[in-house]
């Protein structure tokens, strides 16, 4: 699996994690909110609800903002209501795009979608046009110099990550099965490694290489799609040259 091309990786070393902060914030509490709504406000007995908690709780999420959100979705107090919404399609030189997002007006969300892809070289796809090159995984990112690569190798696989890369300059990367994540997430607390990313996402199986030119219009569109208010996670397959990774 490529270390260089993950959207995850280089907001990163845009800074756009810390500064985004509440942007996480929002989307965990949208999540969570519709997790409850759907399946019931106990994280024991909804695992879709659990996982969000799990990824709040590793994003540092105050215990308040997660109670209330689970409340607005099992309705104890007022709040909106989101509708679920993915989007599929490519950017430029063929490359898959995920888009999850929660609107409480899909008539407004999926044409402003559309224009941001079509505006940056990019079309919008069918429903199964491009989910199926990514495979949902755990991912957590922990600086390299926060804890030793054969420390942090020996705690995530023994809380059951499925991987450790070391490709990215910055970061080791650790991988796991959805149903790992909250296993994982707690061993690296326990054992004070702090992550500068923690998330639940869709990985892809495959990337596409690109040009200098079509890397930087991607980055473009992705970020154009990461700022959209009703904007979940946004995902990609693409190859990034290694020399903008060190200037991105």
């Amino acid at each position: 699996m490529s270390g260089h091309s993950k959207w995850s990786t280089i907001k990163h070393k845009k800074g756009a994690a810390d500064a985004k902060r509440g942007k996480i914030f929002t989307r965990l509490i949208k999540e969570m909110t519709v997790a409850a709504r759907l399946g019931g406000g106990d994280p024991e007995g909804n695992p879709r609800l659990r996982a969000a908690v799990a990824e709040a709780k590793a994003n540092n999420m105050p215990k308040d903002n997660i109670e209330r959100a689970i409340k607005r979705g099992t309705g104890e107090i007022e709040g909106a209501q989101y509708e679920e919404m993915l989007y599929e399609g490519y950017g430029p030189g063929g490359v898959a795009v995920l888009v999850e997002a929660l609107t409480d007006n899909g008539n407004r969300t999926t044409p402003e979608i559309r224009r941001i892809f079509e505006k940056n070289g990019g079309n919008l796809g069918t429903p199964g046009s491009v989910k199926f090159q990514f495979d949902k995984k755990g991912y957590f990112a922990v600086e390299k110099s926060a804890v030793s690569e054969d420390k942090l190798m020996e705690v995530a696989l023994e809380a059951g990550a499925d991987d450790l890369q070391t490709d990215d300059a910055d970061v080791f990367e650790i991988y796991t099965a959805p149903e790992a994540f909250e296993a994982v997430r707690q061993a690296l607390e326990t054992n004070k490694i702090a992550t500068v990313e923690a998330k639940l996402g869709m990985i892809p199986s495959t990337y596409v290489a690109v040009d200098e030119t079509k890397a930087k219009a991607m980055m473009r569109l992705l970020e154009m799609l990461d700022d959209h208010d009703d904007s979940q996670n946004v995902y990609s397959n693409f190859d990034i040259p290694a020399e903008m990774m060190e200037t991105a």
